[in-house]
């Protein structure tokens, strides 16, 4: 994936650096940890370095996919010294943050087994992603999920000086800014986070979040076009104006299982996000890149899901890849476009 992301001029991958209590998982239990499956993470940041590519590692998930906080709190309720079964609990469990705190650091320091270097010392690693997609509903207001990206923010900043740090929101509003009729629906406002808020903290150094509009919008193909300019723009004006941050949509898809589903669908997300991107970047603004959810390549089905793209076996959204990244490399200067990459630019603009 490496290789061929390279080949479309990719620089950036956000990745996951956790797997809790799960087939090869990382962590087997609190503190106890799979030397071997370390091992293939060494492997991977090894391989992103081989490729002139950097990594957004996220730390824990959400979800309960791969583990995940569900993982946590089991954990915790097991020993006997978890003081909630509510999921959430995972944010302000005294126990379970020492649980996380502790994988941190040992992820942290950890030296790679191939090149030798320490994670918070590798250049590769562009950044860390607290957690993927946070939500904390039995806290509307918002203050245990802010209390806990301060203080796991500020206690990575303590261990690792030298990469950046982001929160991994999907970027909804609460009622408190005004902006949550910018969500997809009243439901957002009450998860117990706020994009703008969460983001607004020192230790935070971007911004980022997430947009599904065929999942979050049930409705024509125009007003789900009218939705992702609009939210799109609005975080980019956040981190523009209020933040005074970078900001990055480290995921956008579109899923195959939708009804009426074609392909024609995604090319055009993805044009239109693109266009925004660079349209932002082209006036040096703070929207500072896309992800598409997600890449894949062949031999990966068990981990695909109905947004995975094989790039290169769609010519189509191939062809938009590279036209992005070129544009892109040449707000950056001509320099940035080299070897075969270049050649690829060079007939983007024929």
């Amino acid at each position: 994936m490496f290789e061929g992301g390279s080949k479309m001029g990719l620089t950036v991958c956000r990745t996951w650096a956790f797997n809790d209590g799960a087939y090869h998982a990382l962590q087997l239990s609190p503190g106890q940890f799979d030397e071997k499956s370390f091992q293939a993470l060494d492997y991977v940041i090894a391989e992103a370095r081989r490729n002139g590519i950097r990594l957004i590692l996220s730390l824990v998930n959400n979800l309960q996919a791969y583990g995940g906080k569900t993982q946590y709190v089991q954990w915790a309720w097991q020993e006997g010294v978890g003081i909630s079964s509510s999921n959430d609990s995972f944010f302000f469990d005294p126990t379970i943050q020492t649980y996380f705190k502790d994988y941190v650091k040992t992820v942290l320091t950890r030296k790679n087994t191939i090149t030798g270097i320490e994670y918070r010392e590798d250049p590769m690693i562009l950044a860390w992603e607290l957690i993927n997609e946070p939500r904390c509903a039995s806290d509307p207001s918002g203050d245990t999920l802010q209390d806990w990206i301060k203080e796991m923010s500020e206690y990575i900043k303590a261990i690792d000086k030298k990469h950046l740090v982001t929160v991994g929101l999907e970027g909804f509003y609460d009622s408190k800014n005004g902006k949550d009729s910018l969500n997809p629906s009243k439901f957002e406002a009450a998860l117990g986070t706020d994009f703008i808020r969460n983001n607004d903290i020192p230790s935070i150094d971007f911004a980022s979040f997430h947009m599904y509009p065929d999942k979050w919008i049930k409705d024509t193909l125009e007003k789900k076009a009218e939705f992702v300019e609009k939210w799109i723009s609005s975080h980019i004006e956040d981190g523009e104006k209020q933040l005074k941050k970078p900001v990055v949509l480290s995921e956008f898809g579109v899923s195959s299982h939708t009804k009426d589903f074609e392909p024609s669908h995604r090319q055009k997300l993805i044009k239109l996000v693109y266009e925004l991107i660079y349209k932002s970047a082209k006036e040096n603004k703070a929207g500072a890149g896309s992800f598409i959810w997600q890449f894949v390549v062949k031999g990966m089905e068990d981990y695909n899901d109905d947004f995975g793209v094989i790039p290169w076996e769609m010519q189509s959204v191939y062809e938009q890849i590279v036209m992005q990244s070129c544009r892109l490399a040449r707000l950056r200067g001509q320099s940035d476009v080299q070897g075969s990459f270049e050649g690829l630019c060079l007939r983007s603009q024929s």
